[in-house]
């Protein structure tokens, strides 16, 4: 049996606002499969992510998120937080670092540098 990574879905309180501000980040088409409950990101390249309404916003830390590479972090970083994003902390282990951040409704994502 063979498994292919289709899509990571993220729970959310409003798939279509989520959805397209995630669109404008980097790109992609929206489209809704599900009326008001379930938008998908569809890109060129990667899997496609999922946004899923749940009636109740997911308690603690996520268990699983999104790693975004970039040449220049700290510019990514300031263009995503100007766009909505927000800085939740900084890591460094020798020269590899990243940045914590977490999109409008509190789902948390990494920037991390491009080795």
């Amino acid at each position: 049996m063979t498994l292919k990574l289709e899509m990571v879905t993220i729970d959310c309180s409003d798939p279509a606002k989520l959805s397209g501000w995630w669109a404008e980040q980097f790109g992609g088409m929206t489209n809704e499969l599900i009326p008001g409950e379930f938008i998908a990101l569809t890109r060129p390249e990667g899997p496609q992510l999922g946004f899923q309404r749940v009636p109740d916003p997911t308690p603690g830390k996520n268990r699983a998120h999104l790693d975004f590479v970039a040449e220049d972090v700290d510019g990514e970083v300031s263009r995503l937080t100007a766009a909505g994003a927000s800085e939740v902390e900084r890591h460094n282990i020798g020269e590899f670092h990243w940045v914590v951040l977490a999109d409008p409704e509190g789902n948390v994502f990494c920037v991390v540098c491009q080795l």
